[in-house]
């Protein structure tokens, strides 16, 4: 049997698919939904690390620039000299800096990941509740209907107002639309928006049960689900409220200054005037991989590098808008 043939292009087209879809800028729109260039992405990412570590990065590259002047003068002033056994403890220091930037890079990572599976879990779990409520609860009235499609609306509001919460953000406009204005006000001077939101749900689902519009069963299936929303939200505070502890990030940030302050001395021998961009470079590296532990630490900001919460509630509204606009066809059509 003879083999299909492909056109001559044709693998060559898909290797050029295969790399665009794993380019930088593909990426970066599938986890923000943002289209950029790929040196846009890298200035983006890069810049809202090295800004924080520029100060860092001039002091040294100063101080290097003295030592290198110091060394020219030598004849004048002499510089104390890494002989003997001292190589061996620069190079102990490298291994304990090391270790100590892989923990913390790791356990930064860890929270980051963490928080990006406790907000997967929130979509699914909307998606299973916005659909539980449409399709368990009995409608015997077109007030009914309505009640449930502003209940399934609270479903969306839930997330924003999660959202918000872990951004210590106060409540906007973006939850306007899913409630009643009488709903919203409440929202508004309430400590814990998310909590409250929960309380109308799990409320709701308790009136309908009164009224023999769901079974028992049906009940603790959707209040299951209702629990999960919240075990969610205090999996996300924990993350919040639980930083890496203080002294940790304290002393890691005394010996990598410690490490700077002895390193161009002993580079200073050897590469003369280079010493001060080898130490912009080494300083850089050393100061940015530890900023990147401290900006994953919280991931859920408005940084580049933290989750697309924005994007993961619009999905989430996106599914419920569809579930409501399904259940209201499938009404018509009966």
């Amino acid at each position: 049997m003879t083999p299909p043939s492909y056109p001559k292009n044709h693998t060559t087209a898909s290797s050029k698919k295969s790399n665009y879809l794993r380019s930088w800028k593909q990426k970066y729109h599938d986890y923000s939904g943002k289209r950029l260039n790929w040196f846009q992405v890298i200035f983006l990412l890069q810049g809202s690390i090295t800004v924080n570590i520029i100060p860092w990065i001039a002091f040294f590259s100063l101080y290097s620039s003295m030592i290198s002047l110091l060394e020219y003068h030598e004849n004048h002033i002499s510089l104390p000299k890494i002989t003997g056994g001292l190589p061996n403890i620069v190079l102990s220091f490298n291994l304990v800096l090391s270790l100590l930037l892989i923990f913390r890079t790791n356990a930064a990572n860890e929270r980051h990941w963490e928080g990006r599976k406790l907000w997967g879990v929130l979509v699914n779990t909307s998606r299973n509740l916005g659909r539980g409520i449409s399709i368990i609860i009995e409608e015997r009235s077109i007030n009914d209907r309505l009640e449930k499609e502003t209940i399934i609306q609270l479903v969306t509001a839930f997330a924003l107002a999660m959202k918000l919460h872990l951004r210590r953000e106060p409540i906007n406009a973006e939850l306007i639309e899913l409630m009643s204005s009488l709903h919203y006000c409440k929202l508004k001077n309430t400590n814990h928006p998310p909590l409250q939101i929960v309380f109308w749900i799990g409320k709701y689902l308790q009136d309908v049960y009164h009224r023999n519009l769901v079974n028992v069963y049906q009940l603790n299936s959707l209040q299951s689900l209702v629990n999960n929303l919240v075990d969610i939200l205090g999996g996300c505070e924990r993350i919040l409220k639980t930083p890496t502890p203080l002294v940790y990030s304290i002393f890691l940030k005394q010996l990598l200054i410690i490490y700077c302050l002895i390193l161009p001395i002993e580079l200073v021998g050897i590469f003369k005037w280079w010493t001060v961009p080898v130490m912009i470079v080494i300083s850089l590296t050393l100061f940015g991989i530890e900023e990147i532990g401290s900006e994953l630490e919280n991931p859920f900001g408005h940084d580049p590098n933290d989750l697309p919460l924005d994007m993961i509630c619009d999905t989430i509204s996106g599914n419920i808008k569809d579930l409501i606009t399904s259940a209201s066809q499938g009404n018509e059509d009966v």
